[in-house]
């Protein structure tokens, strides 16, 4: 049986050596540890820090945790995390994953998280991607084993429409600039 979740959230950690020194926050239900001392957990919250990318999350996991690859719950919400790194999609049982109130701002960052064959729950809100007007249909058409997204359903309709709306192809992809368009921007700060 797994407990509660290794809370490492407002800890004001902004890597992952920083994190190895936090002591989780307790909870109501106590933290079970096996006999190496790593907690009986399949959930690690990492929010409301200061974490800008996610190297080192496998080092994390690793010492927090009696099975680390059995990570189903993750939550890095309120950070300053601008990628997804590759390590994330190593975490094959992830389950949900909250990446909400970061710096996200390359759409196609969410195509790497297709790996993830069981992740149905997801938050990317308040993220500059959320500003895109394709961002719910681009990741509904990406991750098709979704069952939430920014703590809302997905729907039959949503699901239908991602994968039927006109350019798809493009999906992702920041709207390329004229050469005009540059030059006026560098104008601009003259």
């Amino acid at each position: 049986m797994y407990g509660p979740p290794v809370d490492l959230s407002f800890k004001d950690i902004t890597n992952a050596a920083g994190a190895l020194m936090e002591v989780p926050r307790n909870g109501q239900r106590p933290l079970n540890t096996n006999s190496k001392g790593k907690y009986l957990s399949r959930s690690l919250r990492l929010s409301y820090n200061s974490i800008s990318d996610l190297i080192g999350l496998e080092y994390i996991c690793e010492h927090f945790l009696a099975q680390p690859w059995n990570i189903g719950w993750l939550d890095l919400s309120f950070n300053k995390i601008t990628c997804i790194n590759s390590v994330v999609c190593e975490l094959r049982e992830l389950r949900v994953l909250y990446l909400h109130g970061n710096a996200i701002w390359e759409l196609s960052e969410v195509d790497k998280l297709r790996e993830l064959p069981y992740l149905h729950n997801i938050t990317l809100h308040g993220n500059t991607i959320g500003a895109n007007k394709k961002y719910r249909k681009h990741v509904i058409f990406t991750l098709p084993q979704l069952k939430m997204m920014d703590f809302s359903a997905v729907t039959r309709e949503e699901r239908f429409l991602a994968n039927v709306c006109p350019g798809c192809s493009n999906r992702g992809k920041a709207p390329k600039q004229s050469p005009a368009d540059t030059n006026s921007l560098s104008h601009s700060f003259d």
